[in-house]
């Protein structure tokens, strides 16, 4: 048996691109990923945690699949276990992810569908999270809500925000080319009407609170729980 190897930056990078689907970040930085090691014949294992025993089991079913896709699609690597541990449903979780059975499969009698639906919802809210942190600055700056219902995406002025928000709609197939507006309705991509624009504003600013809001609990109850970082938490 070959001991395992520490990888770093590697797995961690591709685990960063896992996101935990409520709150829209990183695994990583979220303190979620215990540990993770390859083999030097490419046997990768990694170990997940959540700040709860009962957390939602699609979420956590969501960010072990992806785990999985995303540290198996690395070069070099053979075969892919990633372990949820101190969850109620961890076996169905665990053995679902690794049979590559689905969720409906995994809780047979329990789930009546995939998660499609569920992430695609989650998708929506971080569009309008994302939508209050890339105009938030612009509001500051001066710039009145009619103008900003005028704006395209090309015409914001490069962010961090803003690439996260053009992201999150090509995930949903929404418009994200610098032609496109930058208020649209998330549910249907259509630019938002003038007089729509000071109440999508006010949802996208709640939206943000309140995921953000949810953030902080959660990594102060994982902490408590816990009372360590996770690996690449602590380099954020």
């Amino acid at each position: 048996m070959t001991a395992p190897v520490t990888t770093g930056s590697r797995i961690l990078h591709a685990l960063e691109t896992v996101r935990d689907p409520e709150l829209d970040e990183p695994i990583t930085s979220l303190g979620f990923v215990a540990s993770a090691a390859v083999s030097a014949d490419g046997d990768a294992e990694i170990r997940l945690r959540l700040p709860t025993y009962f957390c939602a089991p699609n979420f956590a079913f969501l960010m072990v699949a992806d785990a999985y896709d995303a540290v198996s699609a690395l070069p070099g690597v053979r075969r892919t276990e990633v372990v949820l541990e101190d969850h109620f449903a961890s076996d169905a979780i665990n053995g679902g992810v690794a049979a590559r059975a689905g969720f409906a499969q995994s809780f047979d009698g329990e789930a009546v569908g995939e998660l499609h639906q569920l992430r695609a919802d989650f998708l929506r809210k971080a569009v309008m999270a994302g939508t209050d942190q890339v105009c938030r600055p612009l509001l500051a700056a001066g710039t009145e809500p009619p103008a900003l219902r005028a704006m395209t995406l090309g015409e914001v002025p490069a962010s961090r925000a803003l690439q996260r928000l053009r992201e999150r709609r090509a995930e949903l197939g929404l418009p994200d080319g610098d032609d496109a507006p930058l208020l649209i309705d998330p549910a249907t991509g259509a630019p938002v009407a003038d007089d729509a624009v000071p109440l999508h504003l006010r949802k996208a600013r709640t939206t943000r609170v309140s995921i953000e809001a949810n953030s902080g609990i959660c990594r102060g109850m994982l902490r408590h729980r816990y009372d360590s970082a996770g690996q690449g938490e602590e380099n954020r």
